[in-house]
This record gives C-alpha cells, structure tokens and sequence, in this order.
C-alpha cells in the first residue's frame, strides 16, 4: 500500500521510520518531510496545511492510507476533507480535534463528565484573570486556549510570573488568536507522564506509558520547549496507576466524545500527573505527542500499517510491545525556545548504528553529505536496550559529537530525572 505521511517534523520522521518496517508498505510519501526524512522516502513540496493539494496528491499518487502527524491540520478538518474525496485518512475529525484545539472545551468536557483534572477557570479579559489569579496565589497554570506549538503554558512559581503571563497572552496578544481566551488551573504535585492510545470510537488501545521532559535545560530549569527528550516505559509507574489511567481517563473521554457527537478516531494523547488522589489530565492531544512517539515507536513490535487498518476497522489491534528501554535526547539550536539561528551544519553524523542508536530528524535539510539546521528542535539521538541504564549510555556515547559545538545544545539528565 503506499502511503502518504503529513507533517515535517521528529513524529513524522519516526512514522516514517515504523512504517518502513510494514510488510504491507509499498511506496512511502512524507509532505513536507525533513532532512532525515528524505533519506528515507519521497518527499513532496506540499506544506501540512495545503489540504486540497494534499488531496490532489494523493489521488495522483494513489495513496491508499494518509497518516497525520501535526495538529494544525487535523483542527483544520483534513480527516473530513480527506473523507468527503473517498480517501482513507488516520486521524481525528474536525470536530474530534478539538479536544486538542481548544483547552476551555477540554476542560468543560472532563468536567462534565467527571474526568479528574486541575481545578480551572476561562477568561477572555486580563484584569478579571489577574484579580482570578491573585486570590488563588501562586504557583498557578496559565495556559493559552489555542494551539502555540507547545509554547503557550506558563507554570507560575510566582504570582508576578502569572500576571506577566496574562498580559504576554491577552494584552500583548502573544500567541495571537490561540491566546484570546486562556485558562487558569490550579498547579498540580506530582509525576507527569504520557499515555497515548489508539481510539476508534468507544475503542480504546493504550500504548506504552512514556515521560517527556519539557524543560529547556537540566535538572528541569528554564522555559518549557516542546520537548527536549523522553523515555518509555517509566520504571517507577504502578501498573495500578496506569490501570486507573486508562479506566477512569481515557476510556470515559472517548466515550464521552461518542456522547457529544465527537467520536474519536486516531491516536489520542493524555498528558497526565500522578497525584495522591490518582491520575489526573493536564492537557489532550489528538495525535501522536512529540518527543514520546520517538521512544514509543520503537517498542511496538506489530506492524505499524497493520494496526491502523485494524484500529479503523474496529478490529483489536492486539498490541505487543518489546520487553526493552528506549531513550531518546533532542539536540536544539542554541537559544530554543526563544530566539535562534537557522541554517548552521550539523556534526558529522556517522554510523550511528555502530554505536547502537538511532537517529530522528525534526528541523533539518539535506545538504550534499550533511545536514542544515531548519528549527529549534533539529534531531533526536535515540537508543533501544534491554534496561535504561544501558540505553542512557548508548545515547549519551553517541551525542558526544555534539557536546562541544557553538550552535546546539542538549540536556545531559534524559532519563536520569522522575517527575
């Protein structure tokens, strides 16, 4: 079958990845792709937006299954579009989407349906926020409403840090329309971790449970990114806890979006904390999260194309994962998340495969033998072992051709911290 991957970045690279390890895969596509990507299947000129291009491309190439991998376009309603044309699709409607598109409609639906999450409140005016704010204290959750590229939640530790959040979103219109109504939580303690599933209406098929880390620099300090690596599974998870994830979290939401007139098809994503009153959500995602499908993927031992076409058929996927660790650490261009130069060469990559890892590019371009970087976010270094120690050393081993460079940097503790 050939296939048709949408998405530029470190998730579509690993799709790619996976699904050139399907017996059932004939020709792969990847629009846009990356650098890494290119190395590995057909990249075409079309951005993930383009839908009606995309639709022409793939009748043209005769794409028998569409993956896609960023948000924007499933919130654009490509799954719809797709569908109205006859062509098979994975991924979410638009109205399913939303419960990535739009935090205040995630939140009324768990708090409808009695999903356990943060206390909150919506606000579209600054001054009624900040009066919010200063009567909860801090620390506190400011959160845009809209999609920001993974940028637009602001973990306040100080009361100055929420109000100067507040204005950044709703007065000084940061994140544009994304960020004219935000959400304020309450702050919750715990473990964070990453639980996806494959979703087909009242379906529900867990992966394995990933833990991402957000922050820029070590030790968990700096500004949140979208990501500067992950590992799965999570040695110190209960499978007690994971069991109360799946029953009381993703379970209820996708049948609560079956009730709503939503029904979810795709890959859901349940970002969660580990409390003391159990696990809780703190954000949905309609799709693959990125870094965890770098770490995740890997571990999958089904056919990946297979899978889809069972999970849309409404057939058990019956999912089997490898009895192993996977890390896997973000290189980034230097300053990510705030302001950074594009367009500086990579290291030599070399056989990285000798060294037991492999490697996931994001924001890079083929250049000749090397690669340009393109984004914050330039590529992961990943490694699949049978226990996580030896996995953090073969990553680590293999990151030390960039440990020295002028132009990208990357944390040192992936895997070594909880939480």
């Amino acid at each position: 079958m050939n296939v048709l991957v949408v998405g530029s970045g470190g998730r579509e690279h690993s799709i790619v990845k996976k699904l050139a390890e399907s017996r059932l895969a004939g020709n792969i596509y990847a629009a846009p792709g990356n650098g890494g990507i290119s190395k590995e299947a057909e990249c075409v000129n079309i951005k993930d937006n383009q839908i009606d291009e995309l639709i022409a491309f793939a009748k043209e190439a005769q794409i028998d299954w569409t993956i896609v991998g960023p948000e924007t376009p499933l919130t654009a309603g490509i799954v719809d579009a797709f569908e109205q044309e006859g062509l098979q699709i994975f991924g979410p409607s638009k109205d399913a989407a939303l419960i990535e598109g739009s935090k205040d409609f995630a939140k009324n639906l768990m708090n409808k349906y009695k999903i356990p999450t943060a206390a909150y409140q919506t606000f579209t005016d600054a001054e009624e926020a900040k009066a919010y704010v200063r009567q909860q204290g801090a620390p506190i959750v400011i959160k845009a409403d809209g999609l920001a590229a993974g940028k637009g939640v602001v973990v306040a530790m100080e009361l100055e840090e929420a109000l100067a959040a507040i204005d950044h979103m709703l007065v000084e219109n940061q994140f544009g329309n994304a960020g004219s109504r935000i959400v304020i939580e309450e702050f919750l303690q715990g473990k964070e971790f990453s639980l996806m599933a494959f979703v087909q209406g009242n379906k529900v098929y867990p992966m394995v449970p990933a833990r991402d880390h957000k922050r820029a620099y070590d030790e968990d300090k700096g500004p949140n990114t979208g990501g500067m690596g992950a590992y799965a599974p999570i040695p110190d998870l209960a499978a007690d806890v994971i069991e109360a994830a799946i029953s009381t979290i993703l379970e209820p939401t996708a049948a609560a979006m079956v009730e709503e007139g939503r029904s979810f098809s795709g890959v859901l994503y349940a970002g969660l904390i580990e409390t003391e009153q159990g696990p809780k959500v703190i954000e949905f995602n309609a799709r693959l999260g990125d870094p965890e499908t770098q770490v995740v993927l890997p571990l999958l031992e089904n056919d990946f194309l297979q899978v889809i076409g069972d999970v849309k058929a409404d057939k058990d996927p019956a999912l089997t994962w490898k009895p192993a660790a996977c890390i896997g650490t973000v290189v980034a261009s230097k300053g990510y998340p705030g302001a950074y130069q594009k367009g500086k060469e990579l290291p030599d990559l070399g056989d990285v495969q000798a060294d037991s890892c492999f490697i996931i590019h994001a924001g890079t371009e083929a250049a000749g033998d090397t690669y340009i970087s393109t984004g914050g976010r330039v590529l992961l270094v990943g490694s699949v072992q049978t226990d996580q120690q030896s996995a953090q050393q073969a990553v680590y081993r293999c990151l030390n051709r960039f440990a020295d460079s002028p132009d990208f940097f990357y944390r040192r503790d992936i895997g070594f911290r909880e939480g």
